[in-house]
């Protein structure tokens, strides 16, 4: 999936609404743990409840891998899914993946081509070779880690080395690396305050924001300091939606949790 795309699902949908998938057995509706395959039959559901009203979903890999290789298969099911039943839908793997040469590719390749993912989320730290890789896919986005939502943010991310904090120095410099139009960035909700700095580095890239709703993030200022004038945004909401109930209406309530946001969303772009 292209931004353009992207963009144009933004205006159909009227909603920049990224639902996350975190499947946690300790938390899913104890009727799905008598499936076959429980972590699916909940993403399922989910998906089928909320598609209308999402442009993206992102599964955090690590719910998956915990339950070894009976999870990677729940995820390479829901991936595919996905992307038989509703290909506009674009697909993060939230993966943050990072390592140099090789690995990288590796990596890229596995969520790339193997899983067919449309972009997938990595950390900067060990610098150009280690994202370059990724990058090299046509037609494939990489979200790259810039500012991020949890409290030890503040212990490297803000640091000011040579008078400019040091996600700034990360963002100016993926601005130079090859296939950097592929680039996308992560920045987390709680920190909104720095959205402005953020846009003048980036003003065109698409921001993948983690944070509202269980995190405590504000959708209103995300939007009063980020939007750019494709909206470029991905507001992602795992747990506020995903567990809304624990009963057998857990897909009806998480709709409804989902609607709340997107109608929210519809506003703020009519008003634009």
């Amino acid at each position: 999936m292209t931004t353009q795309q992207l963009h144009e699902q933004i205006l159909q949908k009227k909603s920049f609404l990224c639902v996350g998938l975190d499947p946690d057995l300790t938390k899913i509706p104890q009727h799905l743990l008598e499936t076959e395959d429980p972590i699916f039959e909940f993403n399922k559901a989910i998906i089928d409840a909320t598609h209308d009203l999402t442009v993206g979903y992102k599964p955090n890999t690590a719910f998956f891998e915990a339950y070894g290789i009976k999870g990677w298969m729940s995820l390479q099911k829901t991936i595919n899914y996905i992307n038989e039943n509703y290909p506009d839908i674009f697909t993060i793997a939230d993966a943050k993946r990072g390592d140099i040469g090789n690995t990288s590719s590796m990596y890229a390749k596995a969520f790339f081509e193997d899983l067919n993912f449309d972009s997938v989320t990595v950390a900067p730290y060990m610098g150009k070779d280690s994202v370059e890789p990724f990058l090299a896919f046509e037609n494939k986005h990489t979200i790259m880690l810039a500012l991020t939502s949890n409290e030890g943010a503040f212990d490297f991310q803000t640091l000011n080395t040579n008078g400019k904090e040091l996600y700034k120095q990360v963002l100016e410099t993926s601005k130079t690396w090859k296939n950097s139009e592929n680039l996308m960035y992560v920045v987390g909700a709680t920190k909104a305050e720095y959205f402005t700095e953020i846009r003048k580095i980036v003003p065109d890239s698409f921001l993948l924001v983690p944070g509202i709703g269980a995190q405590g993030g504000s959708l209103s200022e995300v939007c009063k300091y980020g939007m750019n004038d494709k909206v470029g945004l991905l507001v992602n909401s795992a747990r506020a939606i995903i567990y809304a109930s624990k009963g057998t209406d857990f897909a009806e309530k998480a709709r409804e949790e989902a609607l709340k946001v997107q109608q929210e969303m519809a506003e703020i772009i009519a008003n634009k």
